[in-house]
């Protein structure tokens, strides 16, 4: 079975991107032939700066490897590596609609806080869907605020096929039962984010211990006292699911095991249960982080085996198309 799956470096990682992302990385990468992608030109759709972007791909690879992936076993790699990535996204345009694109949340949600916006933010889903589509993704490991990009991805798939003969395999998002998309802390109805989060709301991978205390102490609640997982218990239903992913504990498990104690007591335990969580990934990427040459021996060998792999689909496509080729 071969798995993909991508994450942009912009941006300090947090307790979501654990949850729907490194979490589920670090769990396939065991079920087949796993390929990790840093989606570093993801990034320049959206005003950067340089010098931040090259250190935070650095330190999200670090960040994959503290979270439990191992690049001798997985191709972990940055994406402009590969120029296989760039060559498909043209390729693949030629077969997704401006109105597919146009109806896409997340550009609509991302070009509403932008001043300018770019070309690159409305076609990144199609670059995405190269990304996954030249590995022959059989499952994409990803949050469920990214079906709808996995959705779009098997309709190209299946309109190239269509169009040209049968050339991907059609792949299928995997999402995390529980904890698939934990929420902001100070404003439970948002996700959990670097860009569009609160300060306070935002648990980073990296936080201290007592700022995730702190940060759990003024986490916005509900009405009322029950630790309960309901529709119209929002603040506290996130922090059950964010102890879910702390401890491994089901929901049920947890609303019985505080039941009658108050929200006070249920807030301090969930904030000690994240700090246990990070503590090893914390002190591991700092283990990593601090060898800069081998990290970059290790992506130069992430590289060289995913452009292996993609080449040979990149050649089928441009075959298919009908394009001329030398040698």
């Amino acid at each position: 079975m071969r798995i993909f799956s991508g994450i942009q470096p912009t941006g300090a990682k947090h307790l979501g991107n654990y949850a729907g992302g490194f979490r589920q990385y670090a769990a396939t990468q065991e079920q087949g032939e796993a390929f990790f992608c840093i989606v570093d030109l993801h990034s320049v759709s959206v005003p950067y700066d340089p010098a931040d972007l090259r250190e935070r791909t650095l330190d999200l690879f670090a960040m994959l490897v503290a979270t439990g992936l191992d690049p001798e076993r997985s191709t972990v790699f940055a994406q402009s590596h590969v120029t296989a990535h760039a060559e498909a996204n043209w390729l693949l345009s030629s077969v997704t609609s401006f109105g597919e694109l146009r109806r896409m949340t997340q550009f609509k949600e991302k070009s509403e806080a932008q001043e300018f916006v770019s070309a690159g933010l409305f076609t990144y889903p199609v670059l995405q869907a190269g990304d996954i589509l030249l590995y022959q993704t059989d499952i994409v490991p990803v949050g469920i605020d990214q079906r709808q990009h996995i959705e779009l991805t098997r309709d190209v798939a299946e309109r190239f096929n269509s169009r040209y003969g049968t050339t991907f395999t059609l792949p299928r998002g995997v999402y995390p039962e529980v904890g698939a998309k934990i929420m902001d802390l100070q404003e439970p109805e948002k996700k959990m984010s670097t860009t569009g989060g609160t300060e306070q709301g935002t648990v980073f991978i990296l936080d201290p211990p007592d700022e995730i205390r702190h940060k759990f102490k003024v986490a916005v609640t509900d009405s009322g006292r029950e630790v309960v997982h309901s529709e119209d218990k929002p603040g506290i239903s996130n922090l059950i699911e964010i102890m879910t992913v702390s401890t491994g504990e089901s929901i049920e498990a947890i609303q019985s095991r505080y039941d009658g104690q108050g929200y006070g007591a249920f807030k301090t335990e969930v904030a000690e249960s994240v700090i246990a969580l990070l503590k090893p990934f914390q002190e591991r990427f700092r283990e990593v982080r601090e060898d800069p040459g081998e990290l970059q021996r290790l992506l130069a060998l992430g590289a060289d085996k995913a452009a292996e792999v993609s080449r040979s689909t990149l050649e089928t496509m441009y075959e298919r198309m009908g394009f001329v080729r030398l040698g």
